[in-house]
């Protein structure tokens, strides 16, 4: 068996894969548009990605954009998490994803032995940061 995130964005999937790319490295793979796909969807969303991943070492996940009449509400259910090697790794990491998100829990020093922060980027994805010493 194996679980993957499958992360949904309101146009702008493939502006948070280079973002993450950025960040994790990897390569942006399987990317397709709605271009030549029949479904009803409007002209100017046919460019965008109706599925992408980003993989590289270490992690695996998909993306899309999703239909402009697909609900989509940003919320706590869900969070990203990523387990580093090292304090400086996690606060580089840390610092990248919250810099024009939001920090909900800044990195500190936790009682299960582990440096700890959580935060959300400028897409509204949750994160979970952790180094456990």
């Amino acid at each position: 068996m194996k679980i993957q995130a499958y992360l949904a964005f309101k146009g702008n999937c493939l502006e948070a894969l280079n973002f993450y790319k950025n960040i994790f490295g990897g390569e942006i793979i399987n990317r397709q548009t709605y271009e030549d796909k029949s479904i009803d969807i409007p002209n100017s969303y046919r460019d965008k990605l109706q599925h992408a991943e980003l993989k590289g070492k270490g992690f695996h996940f998909m993306a899309y954009d999703a239909a402009p009449d697909t609900p989509l509400t940003s919320g706590s259910n869900m969070y990203m998490s990523i387990d580093l090697s090292s304090e400086q790794e996690t606060e580089r990491i840390y610092n990248k994803l919250s810099a024009s998100g939001r920090v909900h829990t800044p990195l500190q020093n936790t009682s299960w032995g582990a440096y700890y922060g959580r935060c959300s980027d400028q897409f509204d994805i949750q994160w979970m940061i952790n180094y456990k010493k």
